[in-house]
């Protein structure tokens, strides 16, 4: 233990004098037993920090134990532009942050969602090809990001044409909209208590081959009560020979009492078990499945008839109108890779309108082929409106969908 100190003590009728660790004498260190001195002091490390500080003694790893628990809150890495290290290699620009990032980070991982946009691995044009090397580049800088986080943290990558990354330290710092610069996002979730998170990942068998429902079922996607919230993501099924695959899933899966969003990327960043083909090749529907009574959520679709500042801000409201609380929440924002500064005329209107109306929450996302989702509130049973029928599809293009989800009070 660092700082521990040896003295000499001379007992009483003897010339003898015995060497004593200060935590062996009369009036040792309070550190060595009063818990709530070291919980007190604990509780300004980081989570890496406690790690080792709980090898100490079994009162610190107790301790270590107590206060990792109790951290609930939800925290992000992201960097964009000129934040990206200048002396690391194109393909590990967002790891070096993430790895950064980590060693300073307060709660223990246990899910991550993590998000790159395509010039950060390619350093090709968002809609050129990508080469086999880039592609190997891609897929290790992957396997190095899992190898920092703790193993059993579950762990869901993609890549993106464009980003939506909220600068780190504040959830009231401005979001931004990334388009053309490099950028890179990860959302980080420690276990929670009421809530449980889980990775589901569903890829085409053949082209021909019907989605088989019962996958659902026995991934706890289908009528299960607990659900509250599903980010969904297909991979390659924005291209016409694969889209059907897309339509099914999210046909089987539509249920009015869960808000589902997300959207079409251009590939995952993992190798797939199943197909034993890097992500980058595979067609198929990954994702997030939130579950617990205790978490509340909304989404919201502007469709195309959003068109300035004020139509944005009016959509924005039905978002607002959920009451969702701000604490331990974050936002996220799935739009097509037309819109952006191109179809506005000016940047970052549709996060900076969530911005206005959810100040404290960060907002995430990304600029894909295709949006998932639709107007609908899980909050006390209230239902803005009914998604379930043919008439209100959950694919869209040339769309955004805003969402938000809450996983519950911190204290």
């Amino acid at each position: 233990m660092a700082g521990l100190k040896c003295g000499t003590v001379t007992e009483p009728g003897k010339c003898e004098a015995k060497v004593l660790c200060t935590v062996e004498a009369p009036g040792h260190c309070v550190l060595s037993s009063l818990a709530e001195v070291v919980e007190r002091i604990l509780s300004f490390l980081p989570s890496k920090d406690l790690l080792r500080a709980a090898c100490v003694c079994r009162l610190w790893r107790d301790c270590v134990r107590r206060k990792l628990k109790a951290r609930q809150h939800l925290a992000w890495i992201s960097c964009y532009g000129t934040c990206v290290s200048s002396d690391q290699p194109s393909g590990h620009s967002f790891l070096q942050v993430v790895k950064e990032e980590l060693e300073k980070i307060y709660i223990l991982p246990d899910t991550v969602l993590y998000v790159n946009q395509i010039e950060t691995f390619s350093g090709h044009d968002r809609r050129g090809p990508i080469n086999a090397r880039r592609k190997h580049e891609l897929q290790s800088t992957a396997l190095k990001l899992k190898k920092l986080l703790p193993p059993n943290c579950q762990i869901l990558g993609l890549a993106t044409p464009g980003l939506v990354v909220t600068p780190m330290g504040s959830g009231s710092n401005r979001p931004v909209e990334v388009e053309d610069e490099e950028a890179g996002f990860a959302l980080i979730l420690p276990k929670m208590n009421g809530v449980k998170i889980k990775k589901f990942r569903f890829y085409r068998d053949s082209v021909c081959k019907a989605f088989d429902e019962s996958k659902l079922q026995e991934a706890g996607l289908k009528n299960n009560p607990d659900l509250r919230f599903v980010l969904v993501f297909g991979c390659n099924t924005w291209r016409d020979e694969t889209a059907r695959f897309l339509q099914e899933v999210l046909n089987a899966l539509n249920e009015k009492g869960v808000i589902i969003a997300g959207g079409q990327v251009e590939y995952t960043l993992s190798y797939s078990p199943e197909s034993k083909v890097p992500g980058s090749r595979c067609v198929g529907v990954v994702g997030l499945a939130f579950y617990g009574s205790q978490i509340q959520g909304a989404s919201i679709l502007l469709e195309e008839d959003a068109y300035d500042e004020r139509t944005v801000d009016a959509a924005m409201h039905r978002l607002k109108a959920a009451n969702i609380p701000e604490e331990n929440s974050v936002g996220f924002m799935f739009s097509c890779v037309a819109k952006g500064e191109e179809y506005y005329k000016k940047h970052n209107v549709e996060a900076d309108s969530f911005r206005k109306h959810f100040p404290t929450v960060p907002l995430l996302g990304f600029f894909g082929n295709g949006e998932i989702g639709c107007d609908r509130v899980v909050s006390n049973n209230f239902i803005l409106r009914e998604c379930n029928s043919k008439e209100d599809n959950l694919l869209h293009g040339y769309t955004t969908v805003m969402a938000i989800i809450h996983f519950g009070t911190t204290k």
